[in-house]
């Protein structure tokens, strides 16, 4: 028999089996959605699913949240080291973890699931996915919370062990789970979902094995893994090669000493993409740290858009990112650093990396975005059933514009990708609150040759008394910057409107606040950064900003130079700021 070096792969051969990889991972994805209980996994789609080889490295994966492209492949890796290798590993064991201090973590609420693939005896392959689960205990329901001062305050931590041991569930860890989340159903529900993508996954690649061989797969995908590196490796040649360096702020509740600093060195050569981070601000007591795994996510992220490969991502295309951090820092923080509201600090590493090399890479990098999760959780009875309700979303606003463009409005932020926001509808059924707006936000920030995006806001109205709300929004602090002579955009925030008429905020942090029936929270996010100089704009465009409701008459006079006629909304002239000023 000749062995795996000696095996060659056609070229029609190899070209299927890639195709097949895909499509596994397009399966997994849509079996996880379409058996799940809650809807930030059915709705929103906050979890990824995909295949490694045997040796953990990334080789397939479905759509989802963007970050989690550079959590799987850590996961499977660390779970193999905990296996003794993955000798202790049989066939229909599935193992469950959310640690966010080993491979592949980020906070407890993102629960990871790994299943080994056999075939004929042999460990060829890996399942993998991981969700945001609704709850996972702690002491604030949706677990998270912006005043946690350690890990063990934000849930149940699952550490790497057997949910199912030789085709077995584990009844005393679905016991476990069951007795320390306030939703078990949600929680059990979207857990039986990830087991049956799982299942999906390792059944469609053991049909693989039948059809091809498993010599063929495996050379195939090693084939599939040097085409990553190459392909990587070529897209580095076309960078700018140097040292570029930004600061920027994590921000908090403004209690506990923040905003903290933080810093990037990037160092692109022929050979590697260095991101180091060192000289950023220490771990803190509050949960606005990550992991240095969860760094790593962010960091691939970015770098897949400064990469911009054309090819399916696997583990190959990482190859040259090296990233170097201070042990124990906010961007690489050790344990028991609470960690809950990890995306602040993830997503802000990977924004410094974007905003030192923006300046260079016009065509592949935008101005600065929203940039924030802008979470929010509302919890309470529901009035129609009164039983208790749990509201856990992301929110979406504006981006960045770029040479040529102007920015995407209400999308999510880098760290949440191909994901969507709960429809009304559904919100309306399934919790207790009545959606009174839900529009765009024009503020006219974000003005330049190129506009930013706008943001957005939605408004809920309690149903019930005594709701509580928690709401994470960074960037409330600092606004999204511009590029290359754009202007800011705007600033993240919430503001509570009470039945008396009193006003409370703009705040940006707020943990468990009261809620109660007829009060109104407005959740505001914010526009991008603008590109070039807004004397650039043209002017037709300027006119077509404010039929729209972009900006305002006076912002395309003030801002933009432009003078239209208020009923006609045609140009009538310009100002002398816009007619003399040297904007080439």
């Amino acid at each position: 028999m000749p062995t795996e070096t000696e095996i060659k792969v056609d070229p029609f051969s190899l070209e299927i089996i890639k195709d097949s990889l895909l499509a596994i991972g397009d399966e997994m994805f849509y079996a996880l959605a379409r058996t799940s209980m809650s809807p930030i996994i059915y709705e929103v789609l906050d979890y990824a699913c995909g295949l490694t080889d045997a040796k953990g490295q990334l080789i397939s994966q479905g759509n989802g949240v963007t970050s989690f492209i550079g959590m799987l492949s850590p996961m499977v890796q660390h779970v193999l080291k905990r296996f003794n290798n993955g000798e202790d590993l049989a066939p229909g064991d599935i193992v469950i973890i959310n640690d966010p201090y080993v491979g592949g973590g980020s906070h407890l609420s993102d629960v990871g699931l790994v299943m080994p693939i056999f075939f004929k005896g042999n460990l060829v392959a890996f399942s993998a996915n991981k969700g945001h689960w609704t709850e996972v205990g702690g002491k604030d329901a949706g677990s998270f919370t912006s005043d946690a001062t350690e890990i063990f305050q934000e849930g149940l931590q699952l550490p790497g062990v057997k949910l199912f041991d030789h085709g077995n569930v584990n009844q005393a860890v679905v016991e476990i789970i069951a007795s320390n989340v306030r939703f078990p159903e949600l929680s059990l529900g979207d857990m039986w979902a990830q087991v049956a993508a799982l299942r999906t996954g390792g059944k469609r690649f053991e049909e693989l094995c039948e059809k091809f061989g498993s010599s063929l797969v495996v050379t195939a995908i090693d084939h599939l893994l040097e085409k990553g590196r190459k392909l990587a490796k070529n897209e580095l040649l076309q960078l700018p090669k140097g040292t570029y360096t930004a600061e920027n702020y994590i921000e908090d509740n403004g209690s506990h000493g923040g905003p903290f600093p933080i810093r990037v060195k990037v160092t692109i050569s022929e050979e590697e993409f260095i991101c180091d981070f060192r000289g950023s601000h220490s771990q803190v007591m509050v949960p606005f740290n990550c992991s240095y795994f969860a760094l790593l996510a962010g960091v691939r992220a970015i770098y897949l858009a400064i990469i911009n490969p054309t090819e399916n991502i696997n583990e190959g295309v990482f190859q040259p990112l090296k990233i170097i951090t201070d042990e124990g820092s906010i961007v690489s923080a050790k344990r028991p650093a609470p960690v809950s509201v990890n995306w602040e600090a993830r997503l802000g590493g990977a924004d410094l990396i974007w905003r030192a090399l923006a300046p260079v890479l016009p065509d592949r990098l935008t101005a600065g975005h929203l940039l924030s999760v802008c979470s929010v959780v509302v919890t309470g009875n529901h009035p129609d059933f009164n039983e208790p309700f749990l509201v856990v979303e992301p929110s979406v606003g504006g981006w960045g514009a770029g040479r040529g463009i102007d920015g995407q409005r209400g999308q999510f932020c880098i760290g949440d990708g191909e994901t969507y926001n709960v429809p009304v509808e559904v919100a309306e059924a399934r919790y207790g609150v009545l959606v009174e707006e839900y529009s765009l936000h024009c503020d006219g920030a974000g003005a330049g040759e190129y506009i930013g995006g706008s943001g957005v806001i939605r408004s809920y109205r309690a149903l019930s008394d005594n709701q509580k709300l928690s709401v994470i929004f960074g960037k409330h602090q600092f606004a999204p910057w511009g590029l290359n002579g754009g202007e800011e955009g705007s600033k993240n925030y919430v503001l509570v409107k009470k039945r008396t008429g009193e006003k409370e905020g703009p705040f940006g942090i707020k943990s468990r606040y009261t809620l109660n029936k007829g009060d109104i929270v407005q959740l505001v996010t914010g526009t991008g950064g603008g590109f070039g100089h807004p004397y650039n704009r043209q002017p037709e465009r300027v006119a077509c900003d404010v039929k729209n409701g972009y900006i305002s008459l006076l912002q395309a006079k003030e801002k933009f130079g432009v003078i239209l006629d208020p009923q006609t909304i045609e140009i009538l002239g310009f100002t002398e700021e816009r007619k003399n000023k040297d904007i080439h």
